[in-house]
């Protein structure tokens, strides 16, 4: 089966040598734990835990705040300290468990289910909803809401992203080496709720020893197999994986649901899977601490919550003095000011880089050369959006289809002028939804 892409995206130099060979390790936390009441897309978890109650690991401390929302639970025993306002990376205040540890470990009891085949659709939905699992690619919609479509019937493919396009990530990638059974068995689960659909492994050709476990552990199954991708970024954007894979196409007003397809990330069906057959709730994920500042970089298995000071500490800190603190990777990741935040459901990884190239050149005038819309995914004019956003022409960035774009940094990579395209559309597109939101 030949490689399959997208039009326009890019190549940067992708760092993934740095961490790609550390096994996982488990990472116990010390002192407190910080879970964000907003960890998700939707409305946030009401706490139903108090200031001096003792909590378990695994017991729940906040619950859905509506349909679209998650609940969310400890990942350590211990004490609540407090509920306040604690920032995290994006830089936002948002009310706070925080938890301190008593290092314990003390579990509640889970309700395992060794036969998954005999559970009801709706009792796979309301396991995978109490176990609060979320899309843990970045966006972090509630999972229990994306796989109820309005017309289950219509969904074809069951797609998992195994891309892992983004520079330096390698969370993924030992995911997929170390316990691909997981995610096998995650994607059985899924199937189970679509009789119609067949599973695909959506894995860039820079992975070829993922392909081939992958391809071994489902060589046996009728509905599922592996679809090798070629590397490019963003490859594993959404919309670009469903073109790959399907040949399919979707806008901004549509979902993946619209074409027949489902997206899921490798963590998120691995959840699903501790999730159902085990009662497991979201706890822990797989956490890249890398990049050329920091002197030993490792892939950890973190609780939920962890300090990202303390996971610097883990790898022995900076060798080198760090330019740029990035939560997640170097396209679409966040510039932090400090580690003194949590990890949640979505942080992938801590990236820390010796040079700071984003304020290294001076922003010079466009030169009209065309390669924002080559690398453009969405095939737009990032140079002229810009120039609206620039201007505050809200009418004329949606004619000229701004909020089509994926916000995935293709087109400032490759500006020679250094222009900050992405930023100014990314803005712009902030203040126009919050204008439809009002209205």
């Amino acid at each position: 089966m030949g490689l399959k892409t997208f039009k326009g995206g890019v190549h940067p130099y992708d760092g993934k040598e740095l961490s790609k060979s550390k096994p996982i390790k488990e990472l116990l936390p010390q002192g407190e734990l910080v879970f964000p009441l907003s960890q998700h897309i939707g409305a946030p978890a009401t706490p139903v835990v108090s200031v001096g109650d003792s909590v378990l690991r695994g017991q729940k401390i906040a619950e859905a705040g509506g349909f679209v929302s998650s609940p969310i639970f400890s990942s350590v025993s211990g004490t609540v300290k407090a509920i306040e306002k604690r920032r995290v990376a994006v830089g936002d205040m948002v009310n706070s468990i925080v938890i301190e540890s008593d290092g314990n470990m003390m579990e509640t009891g889970f309700t395992e289910h060794e036969d998954v085949a005999s559970l009801s659709n709706e009792e796979i939905i309301n396991l995978i909803k109490e176990a609060g699992v979320v899309g843990m690619g970045g966006a972090g919609f509630p999972t229990h809401v994306k796989l109820s479509p309005k017309e289950p019937e219509k969904i074809e493919y069951i797609i998992a992203n195994c891309a892992e396009c983004e520079p330096y990530l390698t969370s993924d990638y030992r995911r997929m080496v170390e316990e691909p059974e997981k995610l096998v068995e995650g994607m059985r689960i899924v199937l189970q709720l679509f009789p119609q659909a067949k599973g695909v492994f959506g894995v860039e050709d820079n992975k070829p020893d993922c392909i081939e476990k992958l391809t071994s552990l489902t060589q046996n199954e009728p509905r599922m197999y592996v679809q090798p991708l070629m590397t490019k970024y963003p490859q594993g954007g959404e919309r670009q994986l469903i073109h790959a894979v399907t040949g399919r196409d979707i806008n901004a007003k549509m979902l993946p649901a619209d074409a027949g397809c489902i997206v899921d990330n490798v963590e998120t069906l691995v959840a699903i899977y501790n999730g159902v057959r085990y009662g497991k709730p979201l706890m822990n994920r797989i956490f890249t601490v890398t990049g050329d500042a920091v002197c030993e970089p490792r892939n950890f298995s973190i609780c939920i919550g962890t300090n990202y000071s303390e996971l610097l500490e883990a790898v022995g800190g900076l060798a080198k003095p760090a330019k740029k603190l990035i939560s997640g990777g170097p396209m679409m990741g966040f510039a932090l000011f400090d580690t003194n935040i949590p990890t949640t459901k979505t942080t992938s990884a801590l990236l820390c880089l010796t040079v700071d190239e984003a304020s290294m050149y001076e922003t010079t005038a466009c030169i009209n050369c065309g390669r924002c819309v080559e690398a453009c995914p969405e095939q737009l004019v990032p140079s002229k959006l810009a120039d609206f956003a620039e201007r505050g022409l809200k009418a004329d960035f949606e004619k000229w289809y701004g909020l089509e774009c994926v916000e995935c940094g293709s087109c400032s990579f490759g500006c020679p002028a250094r222009r900050h395209l992405a930023q100014s559309i990314k803005t712009m597109k902030k203040q126009i939804l919050a204008d439809k939101r009002k209205k």
